[in-house]
C-alpha cells in the first residue's frame, strides 16, 4: 500500500508542530529546561492516531532489522504488558465506583517506558517520533485548559503562549480518514483506533489489517492545481499554510 501522499501531508504537520514548539521557547522568557539527556516524556502514557502509528511502523521497519530490531520489540512486549495492567487497574476502579477524575488522574502519573528509550536513555527513532514527544515540554491547550511539563521550568499560574491540542488531534483524525477512505477499507471505525507506541512497532499493517476492499475501486477525485504556498513544500514543509497544516498558537487559558 502506497501511502506517500498521506506521509507527505503528515510530515507538512510535524513540521508546523516543530515550527511552533520553537516559537514557543522563543516567546517565553524561562525557555524550556528540557533537553537532550531528559526522558520523563519517554515514560508518559499517550496513544497514536492510526496515520501516527502506520507511519512510525514504516520507519521502524526500514531502520531497524536483525537483533537490534528484536531488542526493541522485545521491550515492546513489555511496555504492553505493563499498559495492560494499567488498565486493568482502572477498569476495576471504574467497576467498584471509583470517580473518573479520581481515574484519568491515576492513569496521568503511571509511568512505562517507552521501547524506543535506549539504554543511553535517548530515542532510536528521534527523527521519526510521533507529535506528542514533539511538543512535550512547552505548554498546551487541552480542551480549553493549559498543561505543561513540570520539569520545563514553566511558572504556575503564569500565561504563556499554547500549542492547541484539540486542534493537532483534529487534523491527525482527518489524516486518518483520508488514509482509511484511499485503501476504500470495509471497517468503518478504522479511522478512530488509537495504540500505543509499543503495539504500533509490533503490528503488521497489511492489507487484509486495514480492511483494504479491492472489489469496488474508489472514484478518483480531482486533482488540486497546486497554489502558491504549496509550491513552496519543496524548500519547507511548515510553509504549507493552504493545506490547512498550521497549529493554532494562543495565551494560555485562564485558570
Amino acid at each position: 500500500m502506497d501511502f506517500t501522499n498521506i506521509f507527505e501531508k503528515y510530515e507538512a504537520l510535524v513540521a508546523e508542530v516543530d515550527k511552533a514548539f520553537e516559537t514557543v521557547s522563543k516567546q517565553t522568557e524561562d525557555g524550556i529546561n528540557c533537553g537532550k539527556g531528559c526522558s520523563d516524556c519517554c515514560h508518559a502514557l499517550f496513544d497514536l492516531t492510526l496515520v501516527e502509528a502506520i507511519y512510525l511502523n514504516r520507519k521502524f521497519n526500514e531502520s531497524y532489522k536483525g537483533m537490534h530490531r528484536s531488542v526493541i520489540l522485545q521491550r515492546s512486549d513489555v511496555a504492553d504488558r505493563g499498559l495492560q495492567k494499567i488498565k486493568r487497574r482502572a477498569f476495576k476502579a471504574s467497576q467498584s465506583g471509583t470517580a473518573a477524575q479520581e481515574i484519568i488522574k491515576e492513569i496521568s502519573l503511571a509511568r512505562v517506558r517507552c521501547p524506543l528509550l535506549g539504554e543511553d536513555d535517548l530515542c532510536e527513532l528521534y527523527e521519526f517520533r510521533p507529535l506528542t514527544c514533539r511538543i512535550y515540554g512547552v505548554p498546551m491547550n487541552i480542551g480549553g485548559e493549559g498543561h505543561s511539563c513540570t520539569k520545563s521550568g514553566f511558572t504556575s499560574g503564569k500565561a504563556y503562549p499554547t500549542i492547541n491540542m484539540d486542534i493537532l488531534q483534529t487534523k491527525l483524525v482527518a489524516l486518518s480518514n483520508e488514509l482509511t477512505e484511499s485503501i476504500n477499507s470495509k471497517l468503518t471505525a478504522l479511522p478512530e483506533m488509537i495504540v500505543p507506541v509499543s503495539s504500533a512497532l509490533g503490528t503488521d499493517y497489511t492489507p487484509e489489517y486495514l480492511g483494504e476492499n479491492t472489489g469496488k475501486a474508489k472514484a478518483e477525485e480531482p486533482v488540486k492545481e497546486p497554489t502558491e504556498a504549496c509550491n513552496t513544500c519543496s524548500e519547507d514543509k511548515s510553509a504549507c499554510a493552504d493545506c490547512n497544516y498550521s497549529v493554532s498558537l494562543g495565551a494560555a487559558p485562564a485558570e
